[in-house]
């Protein structure tokens, strides 16, 4: 089976914003964030990716990517 990838940090860079002013922009911790950035994730509330959105003008196919190639952590 596929994976969810992240690519907030592809985004990020696209449109030139750190990690503290996102944290600052959407009232998520920098901890939290990071762990999205490098895919430490399982879960995301659409609330999180709302603001994430927002924040960096953006729809949330640019953060989420679902490979079917990439065998998924929990299978």
């Amino acid at each position: 089976m596929g994976a969810i990838i992240l690519r907030l940090d592809r985004v990020m860079a696209d449109r030139k914003i750190s990690l503290k002013d996102l944290s600052d922009k959407v009232g998520v911790s920098n901890v939290n964030l990071s762990k999205m950035k490098t895919g430490k994730i399982s879960a995301i509330r659409f609330s999180t990716l709302k603001a994430i959105c927002e924040a960096l003008n953006c729809q949330p196919g640019d953060i989420l990517e679902y490979d079917p190639t990439v065998p998924d952590e929990e299978d």
